[in-house]
Order: structure tokens, then sequence, then C-alpha cells
């Protein structure tokens, strides 16, 4: 068995004034740890948005009728709330599993050496974006699944992922300013389809407040629009992101831009041509949940490769790329924790 080693009292209080440097002072994750924990972040923020929808899917909007208690008498679901309930508090709990990879994903990041003040601020940007959306979550439940509400709740949803794949990338990346691969007239063209992506998802959410999957069992109210229109309107947008894409490919061909803005393209092009099948597919069998479930899925990945374009047009080398950087560490807390390791 190792020896353990001594705790002194400054120590202690050192690690209660501020636990984060405590750990960075103590432990350097290797690069591809860092990189392991932002795609964490990532993955369980589109997790949380689908199993978020299986929630509406299967009616259980209001499995738990109030909120943060899953009823006026208990924490968590009872026997009585049957199947609704579980699927309802089942989603609450993902919450913590969320909250758990973003704290892994700004501990790794704050404990990088040389310390990265650019990632650390990502990671504490989605973990506050995450708490606003539970606090946003308790208010579509006290509110009665107000689809107003549910369509911000998913708005935000959405600028999380948004934040993880920034993160995600910029672990790949190192901190030198960033130096185009392309010129403005496709940086500007990239930027439209950026545009369009967000008016896409934001339609999607009009249709989804409109439409006939309303959260719960009972009767919710519905945005007071025409679902055939604004379906149609969704449709068009859709095919405004395809047609803006293709151009970029073409584009990105016409001027031998580098291998991974033609990469990122060619797969967002894909993407959205199986979102495409999905949609329609969808929208001519009267939405059957599973598909309805597999297009949210899809609108997450789409918008992850969105992204992942904008952010393939440039390119940040720098130490953050050589491991073997002689770390650059912040000042200790405490004496103890300026010593050897």
């Amino acid at each position: 068995m190792g020896r353990v080693p001594n705790v002194t009292r400054a120590d202690a209080q050192a690690a209660l004034r501020n636990p984060l440097a405590f750990i960075a002072a103590r432990w350097t994750p290797d690069p591809r740890t860092v990189r392991r924990a932002a795609l964490a972040a990532l993955v369980m923020s589109v997790v949380i948005v689908v199993t978020g929808g299986a929630v509406r899917l299967t009616g259980s909007g209001l499995g738990c009728p109030t909120w943060p208690k899953c009823t006026e008498d208990s924490l968590t679901t009872t026997s009585e709330m049957g199947l609704h309930g579980v699927i309802e508090f089942g989603n609450r709990l993902l919450t913590y599993v969320l909250c758990a990879a973003v704290g892994w994903a700004i501990v790794a990041a704050r404990s990088q050496k040389p310390y990265r003040r650019s990632l650390t601020l990502l990671g504490w940007t989605q973990f506050w974006i995450v708490m606003g959306n539970a606090v946003l979550g308790g208010i579509v439940v006290l509110v009665g699944l107000n689809p107003y509400t549910v369509a911000a709740h998913f708005l935000l949803s959405s600028a999380l992922i948004a934040v993880a794949t920034v993160m995600w990338q910029r672990t790949r990346e190192g901190d030198a300013e960033p130096r185009p691969l392309v010129g403005k007239a496709v940086q500007q063209l990239v930027w439209f389809l950026v545009a369009a992506s967000v008016l896409l998802i934001a339609a999607g959410t009009v249709v989804t407040g409109a439409g006939p999957h309303a959260g719960d069992s009972s009767e919710v109210p519905r945005m007071p629009l025409d679902w055939e229109t604004v379906t149609k309107l969704h449709a068009v947008l859709a095919w405004i992101v395809v047609t803006l894409t293709f151009a970029l490919w073409f584009v990105l061909k016409a001027v031998d831009a580098p291998k991974e803005p033609l990469a990122r393209t060619r797969e967002l092009f894909l993407i959205l041509l199986a979102q495409g099948v999905i949609g329609y597919v969808q929208y001519f069998t009267d939405l059957p949940e599973v598909l309805v479930g597999a297009h949210m899925f899809g609108s997450c990945v789409m918008w992850i490769w969105v992204l992942r374009v904008l952010l393939s047009l440039r390119e940040r080398p720098g130490p953050a790329l050589q491991p073997s950087a002689v770390p650059a560490q912040e000042p200790a807390t405490s004496a103890s924790i300026a010593g050897p390791r």
C-alpha cells in the first residue's frame, strides 16, 4: 500500500476556498482526457434533448406534475404515477448526469497545463446554461407545458449544444490567433448557412408547438397557428439550408479549399439528406413517435455539423497542440500546494 500524503490545515483551507485550483495543482490531465471530457459533455447535451423529446412523445410531460419535487409529497416518482412518472423523473435524473459531464469538462480544462482560460470559460458557460435550462424546465411543468416555454427550453438546449461543440473543437486547437483557410466570400456564405440553420431550428420548435404531440395525454394548449402552414415554412427553410450547403461544397471545390472544410461540408450535406428523408416520411405517415424522435436527434446532429463547418474554416496552432510544452502553472494558494507532488 502506497504512502498517503499528508494533508495540512492549509491544504484543507485552500481546497475549500478554491477546489478547482487545489485539484489543478495536483493533477495534469492528458490532452486526450480533456478532449474526452469535452466530448462527454457534448454527447450528454444531445442525450438530454433526445430523452426530453421522449418525455413529450410518450405523453409524459406532466408525469411529475410539479417541480422541483415530483409530487407535492414526494421528491421521486411513486407507483401510482405509473410509466409516465418514471419517464419524466428519469429525464430529470439525467440532468444530474449532464451536470457531472459538464463538471468533469470544467475540472479537466482548469487542470490542463498550460492553463487555458478560454476552455474553462466555455465549460462554465455550459454549466450556467444547464442551470438556467433546469429552472426553465421547472417553469415548463408549473405552467402546464405552455408551448412557448417548451420552445424556449429546446432553444436553450440548442445553445448548450453550440457551446459544447465549440469547446470540443477548441480542445484540439491551440490559443494562437486563428488563421483563415478560406476567403472572406466563403466565410460569409457559411455565416448565411449558420443563420438559416438557426431559423430552421426555431421554425421546428413552432411546428412542434402547433402540432399534435403536446407532451401530455391531457389537453395542452398549442400555438394558435395553422400546423400545415408552419410545416411548409419549415420545409422551405430546410431546402434553403440544403441549397446553401451544396453551394458551399461547390465553391470549396472550385477554390481548391483545404481538406477539412470540404470534408465537414460533405458530411453535413449527407446528414441533411438523411434528415430530409426522415422529415418527409414522418409528415406523410402522420408523425409516428419513433420518426419524430429520430428527427429531433437528427436536428441536434445537423446543428453540431453546421458549427463544425464554421469552425473548420480556420486553424489555431499553438502550445496546446504540443503536449511536451513546459507547463505554465498559476500561483498556488498555499505553500503545500506549491510543493512537489
